[in-house]
């Protein structure tokens, strides 16, 4: 046995000699540049502009840059003579990523790395004059001596090599017959009987192939033609390959960079398509197309054409892939309404699949919103890079928190950028968790997250493992092709319930802390402008609705929530351009005197105003359910805010629903309920936290052991700023480190049931985590999270790995932790991270990686969060509808501009009833889109009221499309509808 291992060890060694010769002749005659000029500048300019700067003599082993400049090549060749009828290469060798142009049109685009031969010509041009696009950057960006790290500002590229070569295809087909042969040999093992004939085969090829002899290239080219001909039999798993270039919109790359790698790949696909007509390809993200179609006219109109052949396929249905926890629900519903919208103008039909390989985790709602928006399929491998458990499934049934259910598949060779290896086909058979219920899966190759996309090599070798015995079958397929093969034959498949939860990456939910206050701010502003036109709309149909403008700012948000942007994980570059596009295109509202509350119900509230004389008042006001009061003088609170300094520095709050006690350091020692006289909390405390984990810069927080460092420091002593009656409050701050302070404003408003912090932060530390805790008396297996459109439980205890590995999850506007009869709601304006062990809440504020921008969150921050006891469970509580006060603040506007002193637009008879979105719909002017949601996790009847002049109401689905069955009768209390938990309703309201 020994000598039968050694002998083939010896004979694969051989072979492997003999490859590696072969593979020098790929390239033969070879004949330099007629001549080689460029340009440089900081700025991606259009190639008409380019062709016209004054191009200076350049040479092999110049050097280019600083990162991020472009370097234009201006490329005059002559082919020789000689070389008629041979295929001819132009190789082309530099650090950055390159684009071709000829005749004014983006030709073939490349990479970075290893030699790769460019644009094949025909011989009969005796000359050409081309232009060659270098970006001064890399696939990866430029990072200073790891991929992750910063950009080096600085770095230099280089012109590595360039010369016209003739292409030896006979041994291109060789290498790759040997390639495939020793993998088989390598990867089935030297058990397996079909690895020793793969092995003997590719030695047989050596006998006969003479390096030296082009001649003796077919006889050895034939003997593996007769090898991969062997066919598998009919049990043979198949794998359904499709072509896939993952293009990050931005990450260590600004997105102007990223329009230029959605050209150079695209165009490469373009490039194999006319090659290979088999050949088809997946593109996800509606952004990069419409990036595409702005700035490449000319390679869009050729990717339209292969889209109607069948090759091109765009998939997703999203405007792009956006961070999967974070954007809440309206947020997702847009995305999916922007993309399917897009892919149904441009390319003539609906995405059926969604697509999202690579983000931080999937919100359990997400099945319900495809479901809403005409798909039904799922596809993404992310949860493969989860670091504790491994998820059970790669083919299932996915549910969500309401009961939709769609098909989801993870490709089990866990990748979307494989690159046809025998060895990555293997793995896609051998690690599916679904052996026997399902005979078939996915793979996505090409080369990915920096673009570039599939090539010829990856063609090739898969043509070659079509259907050969020994490794299962590989077929160019369709999302459509796929699914449906599932569809027929998965009624064995299992159900996950819940969401899909990514163990890794956890500190995506708090990192770049301006970029998701900003996010839920417009987030807000978005739902209060739409809300507004709308009302202005139904009083006046001459109202001009800023369709164009609204449409223009939900894509700039819709762009910002892709997911290396919203969860933090981007270079300073692109959060730099995220905070210009939040802070360049938003406006608020005008203040005075009326108050506008666009939220569904009636509110009672403590605000701001400014009196005609300059001066700042406070107000207590009752507004109508979203519409508006005119305000001439406050209400009289019940029982007006008390504030009461002790002998030792101590101070407590009291509004006759709650009381607080705070110590002289600013901590919360207790905080009571007053009509129960129900304890809340032990003890609040800032907490910094040491992240100890050499991970950290990765986002991942992989280790669940913090070291926890109380902020105890006193800067200035609690005092108090507004001694109550409407409103008291007190401030103190406290030093994190000599770089950092915090200073919190403590408020308590009258017939508030909530306190609340408004808190402002100086932090300028390294590999720092800042977190609130609050330990309460309150005692609960599990915790409640909001999550979009609905919220789930996550346990608070780590019984099972499961439970440990979710230490961080993240929520959205509240979490609550609640036993029977009694809970305590954490409320918070623009935070995500959050989590709750044992009794302890607990809150992630801000975040210090350095990797990859050193300057994440460093600087000023403002932020608020409330802590609030209730009796009963929160849903009897209202602690949905505080949460949607904390971030939905009234807004004054002009007296002059209102007719009557109040008015209500809408309002929802059940207060498990959220009515979420009123907007116009999309191209129906005279039509507004009502979204409501269930928002209690119950079965319920209800009544949607409006004064509006409504003729007729229609339910539709969440891409406006009318129900033909959905015609509701209006009554005299409204629109009656009915819900199921976390049901989504959107209706059609005609305006009369």
């Amino acid at each position: 046995g020994k000598d039968v291992v050694a002998s083939t060890r010896c004979l694969r060694e051989a072979t492997i000699f003999n490859f590696l010769a072969l593979s020098h002749r790929l390239f033969g005659d070879t004949c330099p540049l007629v001549s080689l000029s460029c340009f440089q500048t900081p700025q991606r300019i259009p190639y008409d502009e380019a062709v016209q700067q004054e191009f200076r003599p350049a040479a092999v082993g110049d050097a280019f840059g600083p990162t991020w400049w472009t370097c234009w090549f201006k490329v005059e060749l002559s082919i020789p003579r000689e070389w008629a009828g041979k295929e001819v290469h132009l190789l082309w060798d530099s650090d950055g990523e390159a684009m071709v142009w000829r005749d004014s049109q983006p030709v073939q685009g490349r990479g970075t790395g290893s030699v790769a031969p460019l644009l094949p010509f025909c011989s009969r041009f005796c000359s050409l004059n081309l232009y060659m696009e270098v970006a001064c950057n890399g696939l990866f960006g430029a990072g200073k001596g790891t991929m992750i790290a910063p950009p080096d500002p600085d770095k230099k590229f280089t012109l590595n090599k360039v010369e016209l070569v003739v292409f030896n295809r006979d041994v291109h087909e060789l290498l790759v017959d040997f390639e495939i042969l020793l993998d088989m040999a390598k990867h089935l093992g030297e058990k397996n009987q079909r690895s020793f004939q793969a092995l003997y085969t590719a030695n047989q090829m050596v006998n006969l192939c003479d390096v030296t002899d082009p001649s003796t290239f077919p006889a050895a080219h034939q003997l593996a033609s007769a090898f991969f001909s062997q066919r598998n039999g009919e049990s043979q798993h198949t794998i359904h390959a499709m072509g896939h270039c993952h293009i990050d919109s931005a990450w260590l790359w600004p997105y102007e960079e990223s329009i230029r790698k959605c050209a150079r790949s695209w165009v490469t696909v373009v490039r194999l398509m006319e090659k290979n007509p088999g050949f088809t390809f997946t593109c996800s993200q509606a952004q990069q197309l419409e990036w595409v179609r702005n700035w490449y006219p000319g390679l869009y109109a050729q990717i339209q054409d292969f889209a109607r052949k069948g090759q091109f396929i765009p998939v997703g249905g999203t405007w792009v892939e956006m961070d999967g926890n974070l954007p809440n629900g309206e947020s997702m519903v847009r995305q999916f309404l922007q993309g399917q919208r897009f892919f149904q103008e441009q390319f003539g039909k609906l995405c059926t699949e969604f697509w999202l390989p690579d983000t931080f985790g999937y919100s359990a709602q997400l099945p319900q919103l495809m479901r809403g928006c005409g798909i039904w399929r799922f596809l993404t491998q992310k949860l493969s890079w989860s670091l504790v458990n491994t998820f059970p499934h790669h083919t299932f049934f996915w549910e969500g928190i309401d009961g939709s259910s769609v098909l989801a598949h993870f490709p089990p060779g866990d990748s979307y950028g494989m690159q046809g290896f025998v060895e990555e086909m293997l793995k896609t058979v051998n690690n599916n968790k679904d052996k026997g219920r399902v005979n078939h899966s996915v793979a996505l190759f090409g080369f990915g997250d920096g673009g570039g996309g599939p090539t010829q090599k990856m063609l090739d070798r898969m043509k070659r493992m079509k259907d050969v015995d020994g490794l299962p079958r590989v077929q160019m397929s369709t999302p459509d092709q796929f699914f449906s093969v599932l569809e027929r034959d998965g009624s064995q498949l299992y159900t996950w319930i819940g969401e899909l939860f990514l163990e890794l990456h956890n500190g995506t939910y708090t990192t770049q802390a301006q970029i998701k206050k900003s996010n839920r701010e417009c987030e807000r502003i978005l739902h209060d402008v739409e809300v507004l036109s709308s009302l202005a709309l139904a009083q006046k149909s001459a109202f001009p609705y800023p369709a164009t403008k609204l449409q223009r700012l939900w894509r700039l948000l819709l762009l910002n929530q892709f997911h290396d942007v919203l969860p933090g994980t981007c270079i300073q570059l692109v959060a730099e351009d995220a905070m210009t596009y939040y802070e360049g295109e938003w406006r608020t509202l005008t203040e005075s005197t009326v108050i506008m509350n666009t939220l569904p119900w009636e509110r009672t509230e403590v605000i701001s105003r400014t009196r005609p004389t300059g001066a700042d008042t406070l107000a207590l006001v009752k507004v109508c359910s979203m519409g508006y009061s005119v305000v001439k003088d406050s209400l009289t609170p019940p029982h007006p805010v008390r504030v009461v300094k002790q002998l030792d520095g101590s101070i407590t709050m009291e509004n006759g629903v709650i009381a607080a006690h705070l110590d002289s350091m600013g901590h919360v020692t207790s905080l009571h309920l007053v009509s129960s006289g129900r304890c809340v909390i032990l003890f609040f405390e800032p907490v910094e936290c040491g992240i100890f984990c050499p991970l950290d810069d990765l986002q991942r927080l992989c280790v669940l052991k913090t070291f926890r460092k109380p902020v105890t420091t006193l800067v200035k002593p609690l005092e108090i700023i507004l001694p109550g009656g409407l409103r008291g409050s007190v401030r103190f701050s406290l030093q994190i480190s000599e770089k950092s302070i915090i200073t919190q404003e403590v408020i308590l408003d009258a017939m508030c049931p909530y306190l609340r912090f408004l808190t402002q932060v100086e932090w300028n530390e390294a590999h720092k985590f800042l977190k609130v805790e609050f330990p309460v008396q309150a005692r609960s297996m599990n915790a409640t999270y909001e999550i979009q459109f609905g919220h789930l439980q996550r346990p608070t205890h780590w019984n099972t790995s499961w439970d440990w590995a979710r230490f961080e999850v993240w929520s959205h506007k509240w979490m609550d932790l609640s036993e029977h009869g009694f809970g305590v709601a954490l409320l918070n304006d623009s935070k995500y991270g959050a989590s709750v062990h044992g009794n302890t809440m607990s809150l992630s504020l801000l975040r210090a990686p350095k990797s990859p921008d050193t300057t994440a969150d460093m600087g000023h921050h403002q932020f608020t969060y409330a802590v609030m006891p209730h009796l009963g469970s929160f849903q009897e509580a209202g602690v949905i509808r505080y949460a949607y006060c904390l971030n939905f603040p009234l807004h004054t506007m002009p007296a002059d501009s209102v007719q009557c002193p109040a008015w209500s637009a809408f309002c929802v008879s059940s207060p498990a009833v959220v009515l979420e979105t009123v907007k116009q719909a999309e191209d129906r002017p005279g039509v507004l889109v009502a979204r409501l949601y269930e928002s209690h996790g119950s079965t319920v009847v209800t009544w949607l009221q409006t004064c509006l002049p409504v003729k007729e109401a229609i339910t539709c689905d969440l891409l406006e499309q009318a129900d033909p069955t959905g015609h509701l009768p209006l009554k005299e209390l409204g629109v009656e509808l009915s819900f199921t938990p976390f049901q989504v309703i959107s209706v059609l309201l005609v305006l009369g």
